[in-house]
């Protein structure tokens, strides 16, 4: 039988890369500056759009802040919001990160769980992933009460700075090595109290700068997420992925459990690895690093019945 090489949806997808944040916060919620404000650092930083998500809690009046007035012709935004309801197998609040809300979203009903506030947002059309899970010790049995949550954070920025704890690595390899389909971002979660911009961020593959197309790609998996390296091509082969990329220190395929390979070598730009070890593990995924340690993440792709 002959083995099929896998597609990769992201690099395979019409159009081109367009850089940008989707976790941000103004002082519509707890950030400190303006929506206005939080949305020209991000124009003047080189960004191509920004999805401001700021709490959506009653103390802040459940804001879904209107970023349409910031948007220029270099420079769109997709309005969205963090989501809270209770609670987490630890007693946490939830946090579930909503990028492409109705402004009519509706405030978080009497009795609603976590559960059904994801599903309510997935249903409004938004893309929802699960945020900072290390931050608050987020389980994989939490998780999986979202189904439909269409990513993880892989690493939030600002967890990070301030705790530690910004890497949701570990959710997003459980989920994926239990058959759970789903993508992998980055993020600022940016709230200017300290340097928390410019840390993480996702590039999506779209034929246009525009809400609507960048959320269809986010949803279809057209992305990647990095710390600063560039991934400019992944092409699977049979046996083989080759990775093209901005110099890397290190290039690594892996997959279920303790499946690797990798290339270490400092200022490589072209890697060839084999992969079929990874097959029989359901998926892979490419992890590239830079001399200085910053790291970019495809998301998976996936094997049916290890082929």
């Amino acid at each position: 039988m002959t083995t099929q090489s896998p597609i990769d949806p992201t690099f395979s997808a019409p159009g081109r890369f367009w850089k940008g944040n989707i976790h941000t916060h103004s002082n519509a919620s707890d950030g400190v500056r303006s929506p206005e404000a939080v949305c020209a650092t991000y124009r003047e930083a080189g960004y191509d759009f920004l999805a401001l998500t700021d709490h959506f809690m009653a103390k802040y009046g459940f804001p879904i802040v209107d970023t349409r007035p910031f948007r220029t012709g270099q420079f769109t935004t997709i309005l969205g919001a963090e989501l809270h309801a209770p609670a987490t197998q630890l007693g946490e609040i939830w946090h579930i990160l909503a990028v492409g809300l109705p402004t009519e979203f509706a405030p978080l009903q009497e009795g609603e769980t976590g559960a059904a506030l994801a599903a309510r947002a997935v249903a409004a059309g938004a893309f929802v992933a699960i945020p900072h899970p290390g931050w608050y010790a987020l389980t994989v049995e939490d998780a999986a009460t979202l189904p439909d949550a269409h990513a993880v954070e892989v690493y939030n920025h600002t967890s990070q700075l301030r705790t530690e704890r910004g890497d949701g690595v570990y959710l997003a390899d459980q989920l994926l090595s239990q058959g759970r389909r789903i993508g992998l971002i980055a993020v600022d979660d940016a709230h200017f109290a300290c340097m928390d911009a410019f840390g993480g961020w996702v590039m999506v593959k779209a034929e246009k700068n525009e809400p609507e197309a960048l959320q269809t790609a986010l949803k279809a998996g057209h992305y990647y997420a990095t710390q600063g390296p560039l991934i400019h091509h992944v092409a699977w082969g049979a046996e083989e992925v080759e990775v093209t990329c901005s110099a890397a220190a290190s290039v690594m395929v892996l997959g279920r459990g303790s499946r690797a390979a990798q290339s270490v070598l400092h200022g490589q730009t072209r890697v060839r690895l084999n992969y079929t070890k990874h097959r029989a593990g359901g998926f892979a995924r490419i992890v590239i690093a830079d001399a200085a340690g910053r790291r970019a993440w495809t998301n998976p792709v996936y094997f049916e019945n290890g082929k």
